[in-house]
């Protein structure tokens, strides 16, 4: 579960964010810089967690022209990061262009495709798959999925296309703006390769207590 688990450091600010993975570094494997904290800290807060020796998952959605989304992927990889996203409803020209953006590189980020957010309820594993099927087929490495899906990304992409399920809540924490949500072991149990995990951890009294919990029980 260490391995599997990702922190959001949704926060906003680069000491927030400093504090945070000071306290989980002994506990967590990989760090997901979001939007908000990028923006806000930029490049320092990737060369923190990597100074930690700890990966960092990039989560900035890229979404753009394929030769805009490409120099971006380029740039992502430049700073070492592990694992980057985009918008797989950008189309199957800007996926492989972002997918061409790595070749020939010995060390390269998994590139992932996000399908469909879980913030949105109405969505069906139809919309979902297809959208995984296109980044598979684009070069990319995974998806990032709600763990309701996860089980017809698998059966469609194959078992070695990873998913990465957002919109995880242990149970008795609060969903937020979340719809589509499963708790770690629903998502786990579902074929997960990771698990996103945010508020529930940085918002917890006990951060490093709650990751514990979520390691023992799921691991």
């Amino acid at each position: 579960m260490k391995n599997k688990l990702i922190v959001a450091l949704d926060v906003d600010s680069f000491e927030k964010a400093k504090k945070l993975v000071d306290k989980l570094a002994p506990y967590v494997t990989i760090f997901k810089v979001g939007s908000q904290l990028f923006v806000n800290s930029g490049p320092g807060i990737i060369k923190y967690i990597k100074k930690k020796r700890k990966k960092v998952f990039l989560d900035l959605k890229f979404f753009d022209i394929p030769n805009t989304v490409e120099k971006a992927v380029a740039e992502g990889a430049r700073h070492g990061v592990s694992m980057l996203t985009l918008h797989a409803t950008g189309g199957f020209e800007m996926l492989k262009k972002a997918s061409l953006a790595l070749r020939g590189r010995s060390v390269r980020p998994l590139l992932l495709g996000v399908t469909v957010l879980t913030s949105m309820k109405k969505t069906g594993p139809g919309e979902v798959v297809r959208l995984a099927r296109m980044a598979k087929k684009a070069g990319l490495d995974g998806c990032v999925c709600s763990a309701k899906e996860t089980k017809q990304v698998k059966k469609a992409c194959g078992r070695h296309f990873i998913a990465v399920n957002p919109g995880v809540r242990p149970r008795g924490t609060r969903k937020n703006d979340q719809k589509r949500v499963t708790t770690p072991e629903e998502a786990i149990k579902r074929g997960a390769d990771y698990i996103v995990i945010g508020r529930p951890v940085t918002k917890a009294k006990d951060p490093v207590k709650t990751v514990k919990n979520l390691v023992n029980r799921v691991g």
